[in-house]
């Protein structure tokens, strides 16, 4: 019983450790589901990856919606644009 505790426990830890650190295979399916419908996806995947890695999130949905993640909206590239799609 203990054991099962246990093993609940650090399987419920992990998970979070995963979403609050922006984990890659957090960042994989958040940035597919959020460059599904990209014309270019492979640069869309990889400035998704690179935003959520450093903001541990990603905006629900294909486009738009980066008030639910205002680190990736306020993101700007050398050009002052929005760095994450």
């Amino acid at each position: 019983m203990k054991f099962l505790h246990l093993l609940t426990w650090l399987l419920l830890l992990t998970s979070f450790l995963e979403l609050s650190l922006g984990a890659p295979g957090f960042c994989g399916w958040k940035c597919r589901r959020r460059c599904s419908k990209a014309g270019v996806r492979d640069r869309c995947m990889k400035y998704c990856g690179i935003c959520c890695v450093k903001c541990g999130c990603v905006p629900s949905g294909t486009y738009g919606n980066k008030h639910e993640c205002p680190c990736y909206g306020n993101l700007k590239n050398s050009k002052g644009n929005s760095k994450c799609p």
